[in-house]
């Protein structure tokens, strides 16, 4: 049907029209193995010696008539975030050639990508600069996921996702999670919340996120796995030598007794004394009673 244009190679664009069982006509073209995809409806328009028109039941495909489709690879993942409110992620990116290498190869099979916007990222930027270059890789990549995942796809499949620094023992991945309509990305350091989408459609989509996603692997022990602090007045006690008790300003501990004014001991003392004689007086006279009644 094309071969006029000289363009089409070998036997593409003819078509095989065949009488089939039943009175009915087959269609096919020759560059899909002669397979009947379609069978004929009805007449449309008839012009004798000029032209018709017919109907048939499926559309006939052929791999050369295709238009030439851009290529995955062709779509550039720092470009589109630059452009919508994400340069100073994209530009980290650019930075690491590395980083955006493996962004860059992992369109083609599938990638979802979180990026931080610009207020976001300039505000992290004291931090991001006291990482090693290899922390800083990491925190980059942990911004990828190795699969396509639209927003229903991110809201119907709720769990734990590995990321693009996932290597080894080290996991480096977070949990997607709903609130309410929001979509979530909690790693054990911070939460983060979708705020918009840059690019969706497969094999690629990019998400802004509100905050930078901090993996637990570099940030341990801070933010919010920080512990509250302990009330003040309270104090926590450690052991000495031989089960002594001493507090942690490393004063001994004193018990109760310890408190008791020595004056307090003294007038114990005196009292016991004096309990003691009256005793002894009470006897005497007892004794003295019972030999005057004898």
């Amino acid at each position: 049907m094309f071969q006029a244009t000289g363009e089409a190679p070998g036997t593409s664009g003819y078509i095989n029209i065949t009488n089939m069982k039943g009175g009915k006509v087959g269609f096919a073209n020759e560059d899909n193995d002669g397979h009947f995809a379609a069978t004929f409806v009805k007449s449309v328009v008839e012009m004798p010696y000029n032209i018709s028109v017919i109907q048939i039941s499926h559309i006939l495909t052929s791999p050369a008539a295709e238009a030439p489709v851009a290529a995955p690879s062709d779509l550039n993942v720092t470009t589109l975030m630059a452009k919508q409110g994400c340069k100073a992620f994209s530009d980290l990116l650019k930075s690491h050639s590395d980083v955006s290498k493996t962004f860059a190869e992992n369109v083609q099979s599938g990638l979802t990508a979180f990026c931080p916007s610009d207020g976001v990222i300039n505000s992290f930027m004291p931090k991001f600069k006291n990482l090693t270059k290899d922390g800083q890789s990491s925190l980059l990549l942990y911004h990828g996921i190795p699969v396509y995942n639209s927003m229903g796809m991110l809201k119907s499949n709720n769990g734990l996702m590995n990321t693009l620094a996932t290597e080894g023992h080290n996991k480096y991945d977070f949990t997607v999670q709903n609130d309410g309509d929001d979509v979530t990305l909690k790693t054990k350091v911070v939460t983060a919340t979708i705020s918009g989408t840059l690019y969706d459609e497969e094999p690629l989509s990019v998400y802004k996120i509100d905050k930078v996603l901090l993996p637990r692997e570099l940030f341990k022990g801070t933010v919010a796995e920080e512990p509250a602090p302990a009330p003040k007045g309270s104090k926590k006690k450690k052991k000495a030598k031989k089960g002594d008790d001493v507090e942690e300003d490393g004063a001994p501990e004193t018990s109760p007794e310890d408190d008791e004014d020595p004056a307090d001991e003294s007038a114990n003392l005196n009292w016991a004394t004096s309990v003691k004689s009256t005793g002894w007086l009470v006897t005497v006279v007892l004794s003295i009673i019972c030999v005057a009644v004898v």
